[in-house]
């Protein structure tokens, strides 16, 4: 693998480090399995994409923030006022987002941004080859700063309270039910701004590009917290969720050029996620032997 299949990696990893971000989130924090992920990332990508071809990029982007924040408010809602199941929540709002993304796109599935002005473009007149990786490189930075602060503020620490023991919050004069909209829109917009990134970096916007967003960014979560140990608290766990994910994309880059094929992309990336979820499990099994022997030998 060389320099430029490393770097591309790399940027790549960071605008889909959002996405595991997104995630650590509302499965870490809220501790709800939220699948809306998939819909959120399209949906972000696709009106990045229509308003980036319409001549407006960074409005794009803002209003990419806003649509994925929308659909994890409806999430939100059908969760806390409607009780239904989260899995479930997000299963609907994801499959009401695939009709509504080909919706936003005009009808069609996909849309080029070819001889379009976007944030990497213009990076890349001010910065040269690797201002795609600059502008990466600081959206990670931005929004895994933002994240600690907001963490760390009263409505942050409400919310990683809801996410322990929700019974103890509401007997504390908390609403669990506005902590847990007000968390499911913080998520989901971080998700779809990888989706809008996604779409300027790549120079196009196509609605199957979300597909299986939530099995990489959780498997990315999982590879951060294995090798950071889940060490350095909050910072810690941002930390991981950005390596996790430059490190998922690093990997999947070193398979796809191994002569493995980009039709193989999907078994890969399978195999990375099974190893990534399954490794503390291994571990742990191994350590237990360990001591079973050691107490054996005892015996």
């Amino acid at each position: 693998m060389n320099l430029s299949v490393l770097l591309t990696a790399t940027e790549q990893g960071l605008i889909y480090s959002l996405v595991a971000l997104g995630l650590y989130l509302s499965f870490r924090v809220l501790n709800i399995a939220d699948l809306t992920t998939d819909g959120s990332f399209t949906l972000g990508l696709v009106t990045c994409t229509a308003c980036t071809a319409a001549g407006h990029p960074y409005l794009g982007l803002l209003l990419a923030v806003a649509a994925g924040a929308l659909a994890g408010f409806v999430t939100g809602i059908l969760q806390t006022v409607f009780r239904v199941q989260p899995i479930l929540a997000g299963i609907i709002t994801m499959t009401a987002l695939v009709s509504i993304n080909i919706m936003v796109l005009g009808g069609k599935s996909n849309q080029t941004l070819l001889r379009v002005e976007t944030l990497f473009t213009a990076a890349q007149k001010l910065l040269g080859n690797q201002g795609g990786l600059c502008v990466a490189a600081a959206a990670a930075l931005l929004c895994g700063v933002l994240l600690v602060l907001f963490l760390g503020t009263q409505l942050g620490l409400s919310l990683r309270a809801t996410g322990d023991n929700r019974a103890m919050v509401a007997a504390s004069s908390i609403n669990p039910a506005f902590t847990t909209v007000v968390g499911l829109c913080v998520a989901n917009g971080i998700i779809a701004l990888s989706g809008a990134l996604l779409a300027q970096q790549q120079g196009y916007g196509d609605t199957t590009l979300g597909t299986g967003m939530v099995v990489i960014g959780l498997a990315s979560l999982v590879i951060g917290e294995v090798v950071t140990a889940r060490r350095g608290g909050i910072v810690g766990a941002v930390a991981a969720a950005v390596l996790g994910s430059v490190l998922y994309r690093i990997i999947t880059a070193f398979a796809l050029t191994s002569n493995l094929g980009a039709s193989n992309l999907k078994l890969v990336s399978a195999v990375i996620v099974a190893a990534a979820i399954s490794y503390p499990a291994v571990i742990a099994k191994c350590k237990w032997l360990k001591k079973r022997r050691e107490a054996s030998k005892h015996a």
